[in-house]
């Protein structure tokens, strides 16, 4: 616990802040830890890409119906994206509507 509260700027949240969410991020499954004495060693569980897309799919259900085209739609409208990047999604589209079409 102590060099998790270290790695934090000053003012450091208190240990029991700390405990805290860990407490709740080892009920979510997303952090384990190993008891090395009276100390734990936390490690992740959950990968980065997985709770992201947990993350994704929760706000699409409550905010755009359950509609991933209606959140797409959004993100393509109010995000300010390069060309570069609109080809990249382009690219990204096209290559998803042949996978569907191929199966």
């Amino acid at each position: 616990m102590k060099d998790i509260v270290e790695q934090f700027p000053e003012p450091r949240p208190a240990y029991t802040t700390i405990s805290t969410l860990l407490t709740r991020m080892c009920n979510k499954n997303y952090v384990g830890f190993d008891r090395l004495g009276r100390d734990k060693q936390y490690y992740p569980i959950l990968k980065k890409n997985e709770y992201f897309s947990k993350q994704v799919n929760t706000i699409i259900k409550h905010f755009y119906n359950d509609s991933r085209s209606q959140f797409a739609s959004f993100f393509a409208k109010n995000a300010d994206l390069s060309i570069e990047e609109l080809e990249e999604l382009q690219l990204l589209l096209k290559s998803k509507i042949k996978k569907k079409k191929d199966k």
